[in-house]
């Protein structure tokens, strides 16, 4: 699947320069694949405008509740590949890539199909105003037509980070993410022979930009088979693949699921204070994945570099792992965060002028982005937690922080006069830090060490992959 001068063995070597270089293409293609819903805000606030940037805003909280069951699939495929590329077993490797592609296949489907015909039903949930309903189910319809691209797309790169490839999955999301913006104002305004679609154009542009990322992969695959299961046996369904992927995956998919839905609750809140408040919330949202994605980026790296530790047997490299990506973590978010407390208006400008969207907007960043460097601290220690395949202690965190903390603060602060819509995002950044403190307490038990699923064999090492 991956060209093995690409791929790193993490159980060697600095653990330092591992981290940098394996997280920059992560952080590059986290830039590209957040692009891809941010230019579409971008068009479509500046041009069509807060309405129409509500009608975009509001669909994001339900793509990520209804794929979040698979995404933690997809991370408990990076991390049994870690493990398993660390202990050697090149059998195991390819095994777990065909239950892994057959799975998030059928997961797609199903997932499609359901999200597509109960779409009105879940923007009715979340009190999407009247004024932008109708945009808002044409474009989250067009953009769930996508998911079996998504699912494979992204499970391949989850692989490849199992692998300790981060670069290949970026030259692909390079190529779909210059489709995207190149088709966004061709497909929103109708310029040349295409038909001018509005919002719907943009969530078009979207899909066709997702398949190009399918459609390189697929490829890519076909001529670097390697990795692509070679007999009937390991095409097959494993048992104990399928039982270890969901015990990993499922704790992790509940807690994306969890933050989803936590999501949805925070946006009905926001959304109870009208289309400029909505519009501002979207906006700074996605100015808050640019903030993340260091961070997101630099803990994925951690769980790689614990997975194919701990599967070579080599636990006490992890914390060196963990103090190097609290360094490199925390430097980079703390000068993100000042510059959203300071500037926050500099920054939203981009995807609106209304006076009204940045002022609500500029509130939120100046309270939230105080909670970058605690998202950062947090991210690693999870990230430990991952790649161990110890998952379920986060999602209770997660649970504790986001639905005993965050949301009730969010509706209770925001119900005071005298705080309005600030409360909510008072609440958002207490929770962030109750969520900080949980995580760190986990990672200091070090019950993590003992859930890996595989442990390299006191035996001469099977081919490597």
């Amino acid at each position: 699947m991956t060209n093995p001068n690409r791929r790193t063995d993490f159980s060697e070597g600095s653990i330092a320069k591992h981290l940098v270089t394996f997280s920059l293409p992560m952080f590059l293609g986290n830039l590209l694949q957040a692009l891809y819903n941010t230019v579409d805000s971008i068009w479509v606030g500046r041009f069509l405008g807060p309405a129409s940037l509500g009608a975009v805003s509001v669909s994001f909280p339900i793509v990520f509740s209804l794929v979040a069951l698979v995404t933690g699939l997809t991370i408990a495929a990076t991390v049994m590949v870690a493990q398993y590329y660390g202990a050697k077993d090149h059998n195991m490797v390819k095994k777990t890539v065909a239950n892994t592609t057959t799975v998030l296949s059928l997961s797609a489907l199903i997932l499609t199909v359901a999200g597509i015909a109960l779409t009105p039903a879940m923007l009715r949930l979340i009190n999407t105003p009247a004024d932008i309903m109708n945009e808002a189910v044409s474009y989250l319809r067009i953009f769930l037509s996508g998911m079996l691209f998504v699912f494979l797309y992204n499970g391949a790169s989850g692989i490849m980070r199992g692998l300790g490839d981060s670069r290949t999955p970026l030259r692909f999301l390079f190529v779909a993410t210059v489709v995207n913006i190149v088709l966004d104002p061709l497909l929103i305004f109708g310029i040349g022979p295409f038909p001018a679609m509005g919002v719907a154009g943009a969530a078009l542009a979207t899909v066709i930009a997702q398949g190009v990322a399918f459609a390189l992969v697929v490829i890519y695959l076909w001529k670097a088979k390697d990795l692509l299961p070679d007999t009937k046996e390991q095409w097959q369904f494993d048992v104990h693949i399928i039982k270890d992927m969901f015990r990993i995956g499922l704790p992790s998919g509940v807690q994306q699921l969890l933050v989803s839905l936590g999501g949805l609750t925070i946006t009905s809140i926001v959304n109870s204070f009208g289309t400029a408040t909505t519009a501002a919330y979207g906006a700074a949202v996605r100015l808050d994945q640019f903030a993340f994605m260091p961070t997101m980026s630099v803990g994925l790296a951690v769980s790689a570099l614990t997975g194919q530790n701990l599967g070579a047997g080599k636990e006490e490299r992890v914390k060196d792992v963990v103090r190097a990506g609290l360094r490199l973590s925390l430097t980079i978010t703390a000068v993100v965060s000042l510059i959203a407390v300071l500037f926050p208006r500099v920054l939203l400008v981009l995807f609106t002028k209304d006076q009204a969207v940045l002022e609500v907007g500029s509130q939120y960043l100046r309270i939230v982005g105080l909670s970058y460097t605690a998202f950062a601290a947090m991210f690693v220690f999870n990230g430990v937690l991952r790649g161990a395949g110890d998952t379920i202690p986060t999602m209770f965190i997660t649970l504790t922080s986001l639905w005993l903390v965050r949301v009730p603060l969010a509706k209770l602060f925001s119900s005071i006069p005298a705080l309005g819509v600030n409360g909510i995002w008072m609440g958002v950044l207490i929770g962030t830090l109750v969520g900080l403190l949980g995580s760190y307490l986990y990672y200091r038990t070090g019950k993590w060490k003992n859930k890996a699923v595989a442990k390299k064999k006191n035996e001469p090492d099977l081919q490597d992959v």
